[in-house]
């Protein structure tokens, strides 16, 4: 399954509807973003229980603003609603292969206990 296109308009509907959602901000004029896109869409046909998801920075300004892009590519990972990872930068393969794997690892019940903690602060 090959990365679907996130915008303002189904962002909210494709992070509901999912566990867990990787997002490549990335933008047509970006050289690196240009080499990382084919090792995001290996990496979706490789883990279709996963979702890919695209975010044209020049298209969807208020999505790159609302994570505080800063520099593309960059890439995120959502995981029950919640961000818990997003790092600037194009990844090789093995490097994207293991941040998957380590985001599946994470104890998402520990996250929002900590999250729970610091709003009480």
């Amino acid at each position: 399954m090959s990365a679907l296109e996130l915008t303002k308009d189904n962002f909210d509907e494709v992070v509901s509807n999912n566990d867990f959602v990787l997002i490549d901000f990335w933008a047509d004029w970006c050289p690196p973003c240009r080499k990382f896109g084919p090792v995001f869409e290996a990496a979706a046909e490789r883990h279709t229980d996963l979702v890919f998801a695209k975010v044209d920075t020049m298209a969807q300004p208020e999505l790159a603003q609302a994570f505080d892009i800063q520099s593309i590519p960059t890439l995120a990972v959502i995981r029950d609603k919640v961000a818990i990872f997003s790092q600037p930068g194009a990844l090789p393969e093995s490097a994207l292969e293991d941040l998957i794997a380590q985001s599946r690892k994470v104890d998402m019940d520990e996250v929002r206990r900590q999250i729970a903690e610091g709003q009480k602060k």
